[in-house]
């Protein structure tokens, strides 16, 4: 007697959701991989890139487990090369021993100054804090933070406050001068030099507008174009504040591109989320908050908590400024 196998037949429904499913994963990987920016819809999508990876790659192998073999492999081929450039966030670079002044600084996004003044200020005691950039400073603001102690551990300091949420400001220990170090934006992006014990430094609080603004991101992307590059031949410098960007924006890219490194992404934090602070699950957590320094500056250590009344979570980035 012979018998023949009798194959279940393939669900045409289902591998339609397949292809369409690879056809969205693809056109997000290349829009990421190009570097396109496009509208604000596209730039919104691509801060969810860790998100989209690992979707891509899961769908990717069960295709494989349903023997579509053409989606399938091209799902996880495209989501293998995502995971070469977002996995290496989660490991620490390697790490000569620095020599230099050693920097403690701490930015926050302070809501439009509605975050707690007084917690603000206990962690920049706590944490031995040398410099402090703020964004969303408001005038009502900067009075919590005196009446909370401010002046009393960081002394000097070059706020630009305004109401709302267009303020931003730099308090330090080391003595301040200000700079104008952005050409003029939408909001406010306090610009300093420390003059530190050893060699000096030059720090600009970011805050460049949201790209997801009805008006469209040209603003967004013009002022990360408009952040000052390192100077190899002056002061070194730091970037350091709410970027409304991920590491996946092709503005970011540029600018490490140019000669800065991201603290978090150094020290194999550049996946851990500042916004939304707290627990939720909507909207998808992303890294927009970040520390810049010049790729000649040392990061030994980088934290990320939350702060009560804002929705951006503080970032404290230690590092050593090599000397001259």
């Amino acid at each position: 007697m012979v018998t023949t196998e009798v194959k279940p037949p393939r669900s045409g429904f289902a591998t339609f959701l397949l292809v369409v499913c690879a056809m969205a994963f693809v056109t997000a990987a290349l829009v990421r991989l190009l570097g396109i920016d496009g509208t604000r819809y596209m730039i919104a999508t691509t801060s969810l890139t860790p998100y989209i990876t690992v979707a891509g790659l899961l769908v990717g192998l069960f295709a494989l487990f349903r023997r579509r073999w053409v989606v399938g492999l091209t799902m996880t081929l495209v989501g293998v090369v995502l995971v070469a450039n977002v996995a290496p966030r989660a490991f620490p670079d390697p790490r000569p021993n620095g020599v230099g002044q050693q920097v403690r600084l701490m930015s926050s996004n302070l809501l439009v100054g509605i975050a707690d003044a007084e917690f603000v200020v206990r962690q920049v005691r706590a944490r031995d804090i040398d410099i402090l950039a703020l964004q969303e400073l408001t005038p009502e603001m900067v009075r919590d933070l005196e009446r909370a102690g401010l002046d009393q551990v960081l002394p000097n300091r070059v706020f630009l406050d305004e109401p709302g949420g267009s303020g931003s400001g730099i308090a330090s220990r080391f003595p301040l001068s200000r700079r104008n170090l952005t050409p003029p934006g939408t909001l406010q992006q306090a610009g300093a030099l420390v003059d530190l014990p050893g060699r000096d430094i030059e720090v600009v609080s970011v805050h460049p507008l949201p790209p997801v603004v009805t008006a469209g991101p040209e603003a967004w992307q013009r002022e990360l174009a408009g952040l000052p590059s390192p100077d190899s031949t002056g002061a070194i410098r730091v970037l350091a504040g709410d970027f409304n960007a991920t590491l996946d924006h092709v503005g970011m890219t540029r600018l490490l591109n140019k000669g800065y490194v991201d603290a978090a992404d150094q020290v194999g934090k550049g996946l851990i989320h500042t916004w939304p602070s707290g627990s939720g699950f909507w909207p998808p957590p992303v890294t927009i908050d970040h520390v810049l320094v010049d790729s000649k500056v040392l990061v030994d250590t980088v934290d990320v908590f939350d702060v009560p009344g804002s929705d951006h979570r503080a970032v404290v980035t230690q590092f050593v400024v090599p000397g001259r």
